[in-house]
Order: C-alpha cells, then sequence, then structure tokens
C-alpha cells in the first residue's frame, strides 16, 4: 500500500518570477524626487544669475543705445530704442573743432601698440626663463612677480609719475609707455605664460637644444610659436586694460600733453552741462576699436584658455 501524495498548498501570493510577472506596474517615478524646498532654491539662484547678467548688460545697452539718439531721447527714457534711428552723434563727435576723438583714437592705438609690442615677447621670454629654472628659483621669481599684482596700481602712481620726471620722461608718451611695461601687466602676462609652458612636453625642447640650438633661437622658432594661444589671450587681455586705462595718462600726460580716447571723454564733460548725445558717440567710437580686435582674435583667445583644461 502506497504512502498518500502531499500535494504543496498554493497561496493567493504569487512568489518569484511569476510574481514579479504578474505583479501591477510600479508608481515610483524613475528619477530622484526633488522637495520643494531645492526646487525654491533653484530657481532662486536661476532669479539672481539672470539678475546680475540684466546689472551688466543694461549699462552696455543704455550706451548703446544711446549713441543714436538725440538728447532729449536720453534724458527722457535712456533705455528706450532709438526710434527715430540717427547718425548725428557720432557725426558731430567726429566733426568736433579739436578733433579730440581722431587724435584720442590715435593716441590710443599708438599706446596701446607700443606697449603690447614690448610686452609680450618680454613677458614671454621671461616665462620662458623662468620655466627652464629649478623648483626653488621658479618658486622665487613666481613670488617676486606675484608682488605687481598684489599692489594696487594706484598706490605707486605718484612714485612712477617722480621717477619719470627724474629721467626726463614725464608728461610724454615715451614716459606712459614705459610705465605700462612695468607693475601688473607684465606679471600677469609672465603668469599665463608661465602656466602655458607647463602644458609643452620637455621633450620637445630638450631636442631642440641637443640640435644645438640656443636659447634666444629656441624660443624664436619652438616657444613662441607653440605659445600663439596664450599670447592671443595676453594680448587681448591687456590691450583692453592699456586702451581703458584712465589714471596713468591723466597723471602721467597731463591734461595739458594730449590724451588718450579715455581721457578725451572725460574732457568732453562740461563743466555745467553735458551733451550727452555727443558724449555717447565717441563712447561708441572708443568702444568700436577693442570689439573688432576682439572678434578678430577670438579663436586663438578661445583656444588659450581652454588648452590648459584640455592638456
Amino acid at each position: 500500500m502506497s504512502a498518500p501524495t502531499t500535494r504543496p498548498v498554493r497561496t493567493g501570493k504569487p512568489t518569484g518570477t511569476a510574481a514579479s510577472a504578474g505583479s501591477a506596474p510600479s508608481t515610483r517615478p524613475a528619477g530622484p524626487v526633488r522637495a520643494p524646498g531645492s526646487r525654491l532654491r533653484g530657481r532662486t539662484h536661476l532669479a539672481g544669475a539672470w539678475l546680475i547678467t540684466l546689472a551688466f548688460i543694461l549699462p552696455v545697452y543704455v550706451a548703446f543705445v544711446s549713441a543714436f539718439k538725440k538728447q532729449d531721447q536720453i534724458v527722457s527714457n535712456p533705455a528706450a530704442p532709438p526710434i527715430p534711428f540717427t547718425f548725428d552723434n557720432i557725426v558731430n563727435a567726429l566733426s568736433r573743432p579739436d578733433n579730440l576723438v581722431q587724435a584720442g583714437l590715435l593716441n590710443s592705438i599708438m599706446v596701446t601698440t607700443a606697449t603690447l609690442v614690448i610686452l609680450v615677447p618680454l613677458s614671454s621670454m621671461l616665462a620662458f626663463y623662468i620655466s627652464e629654472r629649478s623648483p626653488r628659483i621658479r618658486g622665487a621669481l613666481l613670488a617676486v612677480f606675484a608682488l605687481g599684482l598684489m599692489v594696487p596700481p594706484q598706490v605707486v602712481l605718484l612714485p612712477i609719475v617722480t621717477l619719470l620726471r627724474s629721467i626726463g620722461l614725464a608728461n610724454s608718451y615715451a614716459g606712459l609707455i614705459l610705465s605700462n611695461v612695468g607693475g601688473g601687466y607684465l606679471s600677469f602676462a609672465v603668469f599665463v605664460y608661465v602656466g602655458f609652458l607647463r602644458t609643452i612636453p620637455r621633450e620637445v625642447i630638450e631636442a631642440a637644444r641637443m640640435d644645438g640650438a640656443g636659447d634666444l633661437r629656441l624660443w624664436w622658432r619652438i616657444v613662441f610659436p607653440v605659445v600663439r594661444p596664450a599670447t592671443a589671450t595676453v594680448a587681448i587681455f591687456l590691450g583692453l586694460w592699456v586702451w581703458n586705462d584712465f589714471l596713468n595718462p591723466q597723471f602721467i600726460l597731463g591734461p595739458l600733453q594730449g590724451q588718450t580716447i579715455t581721457t578725451g571723454i572725460y574732457v568732453s564733460l562740461g563743466a555745467y552741462s553735458t551733451d550727452y548725445s555727443q558724449l555717447f558717440g565717441i563712447m561708441f567710437l572708443a568702444a568700436v576699436i577693442p570689439v573688432v580686435g576682439y572678434l578678430v582674435s577670438q579663436r586663438e583667445f578661445i583656444h588659450g584658455l581652454m588648452s590648459g583644461a584640455s592638456k
């Protein structure tokens, strides 16, 4: 007589694969659930970013549209669009009997170009010399150049004027260019070049040395062409700083020895009343050349900014 067969008792709750196959789809969202507080913070940060952006854009917008509006339109509503559109402000600025705009633009171009022609090769050579030194000497030299970035230019302005007067270069464009070569401009350029030279493989420089290239030839034939993106970055930053500088031209040149375009804008301000239409026309002409220069060299500028992160 055989033993009775025991069958497993089936329950109403499915198990295993059948349970997962026959279960109802989950209603839980796929992504992480953001708390209401985090969403509020995100919207607050976005609103703050827009406000900061508007704070930077609004003065540029007002200066741009005011260059093509009449005096009464500028005074009544500065933020309104230029309707009707007019070029009279620019024509009047160029038609001044003292040739303030033409002389200021030519002087600014001369001072900026001469400063860059001296600063760019000088800073790149100094950076190459520093990068070839031992870590201890390199750190000491960079600390000395860092002082040029730490000391405000207003602090050393009076000693610079006194020094230029003692060597006979006060109230001259040569003295202004010489004062631009030192200080924070040179320190900034050296730091940019030193940081970029760290991305150049040492094998390239060592191979050139083994071929008999000296330091000057090595810098001119190998290093300077390779650091072209850094040169564009240095030239754009320093060019804008020298072009927009007001204190050095005002105190070194003096009010009677000529002016750059920035001091020319200051001269165009009236003591009791100001022709804002002509003033904004001069400001527009003063901003055209830096913008065109940036647009021409923006590719190398962006490459110079991104090269340190991509190598």
